[in-house]
Parts: structure tokens; C-alpha cells; sequence
């Protein structure tokens, strides 16, 4: 899991890349990684080795200006927040900009402050993507709907609760029939007439959700989750995981690659 930001200058004029470099450093203080690039080619380099989390570019350099690289990258699936740095106003850049997703169009000279407002402006809006890229990840939208519900009766709100308390446990449907004081076949019928899924469905769907928490947001080995969320082998929990989620839980693991720092615990 990663715990520090990284922030990526491009500029080719060497004496404006490292005057903005030393500025976020001293900004910083050790919180963010700062890095510089003088082109393109440079970006492409350093990005594929880290992930960045906000790029700010100068429009006007050689080769590739700053919206062609963020294009480029953009398309080829990198995902981050962007500032631009420009030298005179220009509508069409402006509008180009806006397009890509730019989070803030600066014009040179670039001060201090502006540039360290703008910065942690970016940073909180990329903060808030990752966020919300979090939960559309985790949360069964199933069970979102079920929770949301209001008819739901005492017994099954009960069971629910019985079920969220237990999830580490091997429970069966006769188990969590006798913890709310119901005939096993009647809360079976009543189950199902009320949340929509069967026992088995929902506490399978339960499980994976807590699973996928866990292997966003720690670094437990997968043996570990699958027995955290009551499944006895590795291997079972990955079949299940896989029929629902499309992807085994270690690519999932590896291509959500969000940061552990936002993830609200």
C-alpha cells in the first residue's frame, strides 16, 4: 500500500521546473514526494515506475505541450488529478483543459501562494476521486438497496444485525432462525419475501464486501481474509470471489491500487 502522494513537474525550462520543485518541497516538508520532467518522454518514464497522484504541466514545450501529454496519458489509463501552468491566456487551451478534467488553469508568473493553493485545492479533489472510487469498488449495490429498505420486520432486522456480528463464523440458516426465535423454514420464506435474497446469497454478498475492504485497505494475505470472512480454505473463498467479482481477489487487489491514506477507517 502506498503512503505518500507524488507529485509530478513538467516543464522544459529547467530554472521554472526546479523553482516550482523547491517551492512544494518546502511546502511539503516530507509529506509528498515532488518530482520534475522536462518532456514528455520523461513523464512517461517516471509515471510508469510511480504512481502520481497530481501533474502539474506547462502547456508550451516541445515535442508534446502539456495537453497532448495529459491526453496521451489519460488514454492510456493513468489516473490522476492535473494543474496547468501556461504563459499567456488562451481561450481554446482553456476549453481544452477543461475537457481533459484540469482542476486549475495557472498563468505565468506563478506565486507561491496561488501555486500552493492550487495545489492542495487538487490534492483534496483527488482525495475525493479516490474516495468515491473506493466505495463504488466495495459496496454491493445489492446491499445497499436491502439496507436501505424500511418494511423490513424486528426479526429480520435482527437476524441482519446476527449475521453483520457473526461473519467470521461458520452460521447456518437454522443458527441465525434460532437467534431471533423463528422456525427455521418460516425464516427462510420471510427472509426472502423481505430482503429479495436468499440466506445463503446475502451472506455470501456480506462476506465479499468485507473482503474487498480488506484488501483495499490492509496488507493480510488472502488466506487470512478468506478465514476472517468465514471461509475455511483459500481456495473456496477464491472460486466464490471470482464468480461474483469476474477477477480472482489478487488482481483485484492489484488493480484498484488505491491509497491507503484515504481510506476512512
Amino acid at each position: 500500500m502506498e503512503d505518500t502522494k507524488t507529485i509530478l513537474i513538467v516543464d522544459d525550462e529547467q530554472i521554472t521546473r526546479q523553482g516550482l520543485k523547491n517551492t512544494l518541497e518546502k511546502w511539503s516538508n516530507g509529506k509528498f514526494e515532488i518530482l520534475s520532467a522536462a518532456n514528455g518522454q520523461e513523464t512517461f518514464e517516471k509515471i510508469s515506475k510511480t504512481k502520481v497522484h497530481l501533474l502539474i504541466t506547462d502547456i508550451c514545450m516541445p515535442e508534446m505541450d502539456g495537453l497532448k501529454l495529459l491526453e496521451k496519458l489519460k488514454s492510456k489509463g493513468h489516473k490522476f488529478v492535473s494543474i496547468i501552468i501556461s504563459g499567456h491566456p488562451d481561450f481554446e487551451y482553456a476549453r481544452e483543459a477543461i475537457r481533459l478534467g484540469v482542476v486549475n488553469y495557472l498563468l505565468k508568473p506563478v506565486s507561491k501562494q496561488k501555486l500552493i493553493e492550487a495545489v492542495e485545492q487538487a490534492l483534496e479533489k483527488e482525495a475525493n476521486i479516490e474516495r468515491i472510487e473506493y466505495m463504488e469498488k466495495v459496496t454491493d449495490q445489492t446491499l445497499l438497496k436491502i439496507d436501505s429498505k424500511l418494511s423490513q420486520s424486528n426479526p429480520i432486522k435482527e437476524a441482519k444485525k446476527f449475521i453483520n456480528q457473526n461473519l467470521g463464523s461458520q452460521i447456518s440458516l437454522k443458527e441465525v432462525a434460532d437467534a431471533v426465535h423463528l422456525n427455521a423454514s418460516y425464516f427462510s420464506v420471510l427472509f426472502k419475501e423481505q430482503i429479495g435474497l436468499n440466506f445463503s446469497e446475502y451472506l455470501t454478498r456480506k462476506r465479499l464486501q468485507i473482503a474487498k475492504n480488506r484488501l483495499l485497505t490492509t496488507d493480510l494475505q488472502i488466506e487470512e481474509i478468506a478465514q476472517e470472512v468465514g471461509y475455511q480454505t483459500a481456495k473456496y473463498f477464491i472460486k466464490i470471489f471470482k464468480n461474483y467479482e469476474g477477477i480472482t481477489p489478487s488482481k483485484f487487489r492489484k488493480t484498484s491500487e488505491l491509497d491507503e491514506t484515504l481510506i476512512q477507517k
